[in-house]
């Protein structure tokens, strides 16, 4: 069963997703799990780090379960309430947690994987990390709340070609354009998360957390916005192209959109 699996050693707790078959793509109970492990673990004064994975070696998180989309992400309600609500409040909770955060990462970073992944603190890759949004092969667009995420990471050049090619990069080049803290081996991944967290822990717990708020203070925000945005935001639930990409990915097929 897709879920989210919490372990502790010492004072690091590792969150990881698991949904195995499907490259632990994020279902709505998911993230809603996730928002609640990653809440508590920022309530608990006894932890230091907060490590998040995805479970077993083949991949972080293959975005989300598209599968589910017919039920739980089919109209422009249900779109918002996925996006704004489910979505937004498990980033939310991993963007501020109190403890810092590692996103150990290997296979596939994309999508809903890849939006956690940069609301960490230190995104630290196994040569076999694949990072990207592919959405538009899918007919939709990404939610604000999803884009805020990714885009003081990587700043605006990086976004759009995410966003506009779609394509999906190996762990060096998405390193080179500051998508990840470091690379190193698959087989060294597993004692370069620990390195991390050790030396994490080992420094004092309050100043790690004044650094964050800190530095969430000195982040630019945009201004908030409108209800008229946010209606145009999901206006693609309307469109012949989106029922195009969605039929596509799941018969395996080329989409030919039409712009309409």
């Amino acid at each position: 069963m897709p879920e989210i699996i919490v372990s502790r050693e010492g004072a690091v707790a590792t969150v990881a997703l698991h949904n195995p078959g499907k490259l632990n793509a994020l279902t709505v109970s998911m993230w809603q799990a996730l928002a609640r492990e990653v809440d508590a673990a920022s309530a608990d004064d006894t932890l230091r780090c907060v490590v998040l994975r995805g479970s077993g070696s083949d991949a972080f998180a293959a975005g989300a379960d598209i599968a589910e989309f017919a039920t739980a992400r089919n109209t422009f309600e249900q779109g918002r309430r996925y996006h704004d609500e489910y979505v937004y409040g498990a980033l939310k909770a991993v963007a501020e947690c109190r403890h810092p955060t590692i996103a150990m990462i290997h296979g596939p970073c994309v999508g809903g994987g890849l939006e956690i992944a940069s609301q960490c603190d230190l995104r630290i890759s196994g040569a076999s990390g694949r990072f990207g949004v592919p959405i538009n092969r899918l007919g939709f667009a990404i939610a604000y709340t999803e884009l805020e995420a990714i885009l003081p990471l990587v700043g605006r050049a990086v976004a759009l070609e995410i966003l506009i090619e779609g394509r999906v990069w190996n762990a060096e080049e998405a390193f080179a354009k500051g998508l990840l803290t470091r690379v190193v081996p698959d087989s060294d991944l597993e004692d370069e998360i620990k390195a991390s967290a050790r030396r994490t822990t080992e420094g004092a717990p309050l100043v790690a957390r004044w650094h964050k708020q800190f530095i969430r203070r000195l982040t630019p925000k945009p201004a908030p916005l409108t209800e008229a945005e946010r209606q145009e935001n999901f206006a693609y639930f309307a469109t012949e192209d989106y029922r195009i990409g969605y039929d596509a990915f799941l018969s395996k097929t080329r989409p030919k959109f039409r712009g309409r």
